[in-house]
C-alpha cells in the first residue's frame, strides 16, 4: 500500500485494494512455479534454488523501494509495523515449519496457491495447517512461557547491528548477489551442468543488481525531502530574504475570541511545556515533529491562518520557515512568547489609583478578553484540546 496509508485512502477502500493485490500475488506465485512441490523443496536438495532467488529478489526490491520513497517523503517509515522478536519461539517455530516444508512440500502461502488450482496434496496440507493452528491454540496455556521467552521487542537488524538503513541495504544486496552466485554453482554441480550462463540472462542480472545499488546510492548521497527543506531554510537565513509576518499578543487574543474558527494556533514547544501552559484553542506540534506526515494537512491548507508561538524567538521563526517550505498556508508568528502572553492576560496586576487612562483601558481589555477566552475553551472543550492524528502502524507479513 506504500504511500496510500494511513491517511490518504480510507481503511475500507484499503481492503478492496488488498483483495486485488492478493489475487495478483497468488497469480505471480503460481506463474513462478510456487504451486509445485518439486520446485519448492528443490531448495533443500540443492537442485533448484528458485525459492531463495524469488524471496531475495522480492526483499531487495521492496527494501530499495521503501528506502527511496521514505527518502523523498512519499512513505512514512514510522508507521511500518515491525513484528516483535521472540527469539526462542522463532527458532523453535522456524525449525518446525522447516521440517513441515520439507515433508509436505509447501509453506502456508504456497499451499493455498496450489489449492486454488486444484491440487489435492495442497488440500491435505491446508487441512493440516488448520489442525496445527487449532492444536497451538488449545495447548497455548502450557507453552505460553516458552512462547514469550527472550522477547527482544520490535527490533530491526540494522538497529541491532548499529548500522544505518542504507548501510544495511548495501550489505543485504551484497549478500543477495553472493547467494545468487553460490546457489548457481551448487545447482550446476547437483544437476551436473556446465558452469555457463546465457549472455542475455547475465546482462539481466547485472542490470538488476546495478539498479538496486543505484537506488541505494541515491538514498545515501542525494538530498531527500527533509534535506532539501533544510537547505532552503539555511539559504533563506544566509540571504536574509525571509520576511516574518508578526501578530501582537493583544491582536491574537482578540482574534481568538472573535474569529477562533479561522486560526490554527500552533505551539511548537515540547508536550511538557504545552501541558504546563498553552494559549486558548492551541494545538501542540513540537518543532522536531513538524515535518511528520500527520501534520502536513495543517500546512498545506489555505482556509485557516497558522499562528506559531513558543518561548524562543529563534525556535518559532524556524518553525514558521519549515511550515512555509512544507505547504501553502498563510503563516504568522506571535510577537510575544508564551510566557509573556501568560503574564499579559492571566497574571495581570490591577493598575494603581491615578494610573493613566491607557493603562486602565489595557487592563480592562486584557482581563475581559482572558475571561472570554476561558469561556470559549469551556464551551468548546473538544476543539480546544490538543489535536493529533493517531499514527496507525501498518501490519502485515507472510
Amino acid at each position: 500500500m506504500g504511500p496510500l496509508v494511513p491517511f490518504i485512502i480510507s481503511e475500507e477502500f484499503s481492503l478492496v485494494i488488498a483483495f486485488f493485490l492478493g489475487i495478483a500475488f497468488g497469480f505471480i506465485l503460481e506463474q513462478a512455479g510456487f504451486s509445485s512441490t518439486k520446485k519448492l523443496v528443490g531448495l533443500f536438495y540443492g537442485y533448484d534454488f528458485t525459492v531463495l532467488r524469488v524471496f531475495f529478489t522480492a526483499g531487495i526490491t521492496a527494501m530499495a523501494g521503501v528506502l527511496l520513497m521514505g527518502h523523498y517523503g512519499l512513505l512514512d517509515l514510522n508507521v511500518i509495523y515491525v513484528n516483535p522478536t521472540f527469539l526462542n519461539s522463532a527458532l523453535i517455530g522456524g525449525a518446525i515449519m522447516g521440517v513441515g516444508f520439507i515433508i509436505g512440500g509447501f509453506c502456508p502461502g504456497t499451499s493455498v496457491c496450489a489449492l486454488a488450482i486444484g491440487k489435492l496434496d495442497a488440500l491435505a496440507f491446508v487441512i493440516g495447517s488448520i489442525l496445527g493452528v487449532w492444536g497451538f491454540i488449545e495447548s497455548f496455556p502450557m507453552i505460553e512461557n516458552l512462547y514469550n521467552a527472550n522477547n527482544m521487542g520490535m527490533v530491526r537488524i540494522s538497529d541491532y547491528l548499529g548500522m544505518s538503513n542504507v548501510a544495511f541495504g548495501f550489505l543485504l544486496a551484497v549478500i543477495a548477489i553472493g547467494a545468487f552466485v553460490a546457489t548457481w554453482f551448487i545447482e550446476n554441480l547437483v544437476n551436473k551442468r556446465p558452469h555457463k550462463i546465457v549472455p542475455e540472462k547475465r546482462n539481466r542480472y547485472v542490470w538488476a543488481a546495478a539498479s538496486v545499488f543505484v537506488v541505494l546510492a541515491v538514498v545515501a548521497f542525494v538530498p531527500g525531502k527533509q534535506d532539501i527543506i533544510n537547505m532552503r531554510i539555511a539559504q533563506t537565513q544566509r540571504q536574509q530574504t525571509c520576511v516574518f509576518k508578526e501578530i501582537p499578543a493583544d491582536k491574537l487574543a482578540y482574534e481568538i475570541v472573535n474569529n477562533y474558527y479561522s486560526l490554527n494556533i500552533i505551539d511548537v514547544r515540547s508536550p511538557e511545556e504545552f501541558e504546563a501552559f498553552h494559549l486558548p484553542m492551541a494545538i501542540n506540534i513540537p518543532f522536531d515533529q513538524i515535518m511528520e506526515r500527520q501534520y502536513e494537512p495543517v500546512f498545506r491548507q489555505r482556509i485557516k491562518t497558522n499562528v506559531f508561538y513558543a518561548d524562543s524567538d529563534t525556535l518559532v521563526r524556524m518553525a514558521c520557515l519549515k511550515a512555509k517550505h512544507i505547504g501553502k498556508s498563510e503563516n504568522l508568528i506571535m510577537k510575544e512568547s508564551a510566557m509573556e502572553f501568560r503574564q499579559m492576560f492571566y497574571e495581570l496586576e490591577e493598575p494603581m489609583p491615578g494610573s493613566l487612562k491607557t493603562d486602565l483601558q489595557t487592563y480592562h481589555f486584557r482581563s475581559t478578553t482572558a475571561q472570554k477566552m476561558d469561556d470559549l475553551v469551556s464551551s468548546l472543550k473538544n476543539t480546544g484540546a490538543p489535536v493529533k492524528r493517531e499514527v496507525v502502524t501498518v501490519r502485515g507479513g507472510c
